[in-house]
């Protein structure tokens, strides 16, 4: 057992932990049961004095009055030594039901309150809290569900600790033998990132970001090259979609609902990158085509895709081909075959649109390559802006003002919510100089305004986690617009209409080859930056 020192100001609480056999989940669970205790007492304020510890015990076949930490306990209780009795889950007290119930009570008698950190607090207050004190214990015959529950919450710690605990390892990485054992002996694993694969995951996430290939042509290409999966299959167009959905190329383990710290030595791929193509996979799965700002597919002689659209109505251009016929002077026929961009709306039989039909993909595609190449030559010449970076922390530091003044609004309403509340037994007394019907109406509009208040720190929160994210993503998107300035004209087709489509989130063409250009909010900055310095 560990005694610990206490503030005087805090409940004082001691801790039990159990198991049943020698070892459980990594060698015990008793650091699990440790560990959780530990930080829901620090949650709740509360200060642990001392912690017991019975290893091998069995609630179900060891009666309390044998238990020396049992005995212990109740000594401390008559001798009013602490206030809170905390333990995992309510069978680490016992199993037995025709004894543990009434233990829980007599702790309960002697003023000490019962506490489960999986199950609240234990009360006593009313016959219906009795009859569940003791059908809680009936049920804890059945062993199985807790010892899941237990073994689930060592499992998330692992996780979260950085420990792989098992399964089927991604492609990418392997198992290697870690030097420690279990309690076993058997030689413990883990995972490290396998040299010969991690240049292909990044291969994977480079074809669906710079050339905008879909999951069967990656899958295809790989398949060509002659490589396998782990179990030696050829790769499908689904292993590849779970690859680029899978957060541990990032560098982190997960399971379940679990996830560990970044781990710098598991990282193949950024978590830049890796945002970048989940939002290039969620464009492409979405049902709405009108608003997918990423194409479905970058093959093709054209150079805009995906965020092209008519001005006048508002529909999506497609692009398509056309067959043009003329005859020369000598009489032959030439056939001529040009790119087109057309707006479905438009046309005789429809009269949705009354804008123009169909546009040469040649000539829009040449104004708008001219103002991509005008803003890729900009970055050229404009080094890292610290203006811009400065620009972002002056808004962070306003925001964070913001946030503590309305704090600051908010800690005023709920004192003054108190002080109102406090009125109410006076009035009850005829002490107060309110009536019941004023008090009511002013609790009533303080309690409103508490409420805004704080759906205002809500929105504040969100907005400086935006712009710290933000901050966070400078050199990335700086980077990417320089290498973009350097590749575009030695670019595939491919590579230029991915750069496009994730430069320019929209662009809305008009009669006579008129455009509005939306530049994606990633980049604006940037491209507003770019203006200013010129």
């Amino acid at each position: 057992m560990t005694e610990a020192k206490m503030p005087t100001t805090c409940n004082r609480v001691m801790a039990l932990y159990r198991v049943s056999t020698k070892g459980q989940v990594d060698k015990n669970d008793i650091p699990m049961q440790k560990q959780s205790c530990r930080e829901f007492a620090q949650r709740q304020g509360w200060c642990i004095i001392k912690e017991f510890q019975e290893k091998g015990i069995s609630g179900y076949k060891v009666s309390a009055e044998n238990r020396d930490a049992m005995i212990e306990l109740k000594k401390a209780a008559e001798r009013k030594e602490f206030d809170i009795l905390l333990v995992f889950m309510f069978d680490r007290i016992g199993r037995m039901d025709d004894e543990t119930p009434y233990v829980v009570k007599w702790f309960i008698d002697h003023g000490i309150r019962v506490w489960s950190v999986v199950e609240g607090e234990q009360r006593m207050d009313s016959h219906v809290d009795k009859l569940m004190n003791y059908i809680r214990f009936w049920q804890a015959n059945g062993e199985s569900e807790k010892t899941s529950t237990r073994v689930k919450t060592r499992l998330s710690q692992m996780v979260q600790e950085g420990m792989y605990t098992g399964g089927n390892v991604p492609y990418g990485y392997k198992l290697v033998k870690s030097g420690m054992k279990n309690k076993k002996g058997k030689e413990l694993m883990m995972v490290v990132i396998d040299e010969d694969e991690a240049p292909i995951i990044k291969s994977i996430f480079s074809m669906t970001l710079r050339e905008g290939y879909g999951s069967y042509q990656i899958a295809k290409q790989l398949n060509e090259k002659g490589l396998r999966t782990h179990r030696g299959s050829k790769f499908q167009a689904n292993t590849i979609r779970r690859i680029l959905r899978n957060k541990m190329f990032c560098g982190y383990l997960i399971a379940g609902e679990s996830e560990s710290p970044h781990l710098p030595d598991l990282e193949i791929i950024s978590e830049n990158v890796f945002k970048q193509v989940q939002f290039i996979m969620d464009q492409r799965s979405a049902k709405d085509d009108e608003k997918k700002q990423i194409a479905l597919r970058t093959k093709g002689k054209t150079q805009l895709s995906g965020n092209l659209y008519c001005g006048h109505c508002g529909r999506k251009l497609i692009a398509t081909t056309h067959t043009y016929y003329y005859d020369r002077a000598d009489g032959t026929r030439v056939k001529t075959v040009k790119q087109r961009y057309i707006c479905t709306n438009s046309g005789r039989d429809r009269g949705i649109c009354n804008g123009q039909g169909a546009y040469l993909a040649e000539k829009v595609d040449e104004v708008v390559l001219e103002v991509v190449r005008k803003y890729l030559d900009a970055i050229k010449v404009t080094p890292k802006s610290l203006t811009m970076e400065k620009q972002y922390k002056t808004e962070i530091a306003d925001t964070k003002k913001l946030k503590k003044k309305v704090e600051a609004e908010l800690e005023k309403l709920k004192k003054q919510s108190v002080k109102l509340s406090a009125e109410i037994g006076k009035v009850l007394i005829g002490e107060s100089n309110y009536t019941s019907e004023m008090l009511t109406t002013s609790i009533n509009i303080i309690n409103q305004s508490i409420a805004e208040k704080e759906n205002q720190i809500a929105e504040i929160e969100s907005k400086l986690a935006n712009q710290q994210d933000d901050i966070g993503k400078l050199d990335f998107y700086y980077d990417e617009f320089r290498s973009w300035a350097d590749e575009f004209d030695l670019s595939t087709n491919e590579e230029r209409k991915m750069i496009i489509c994730k430069l320019i989130k929209q662009i809305r063409l008009y009669k006579g080859y008129q455009f509005e250009i939306d530049f994606d909010s990633d980049y604006k900055r940037f491209i507003n930056e770019f203006t200013m310095v010129k």
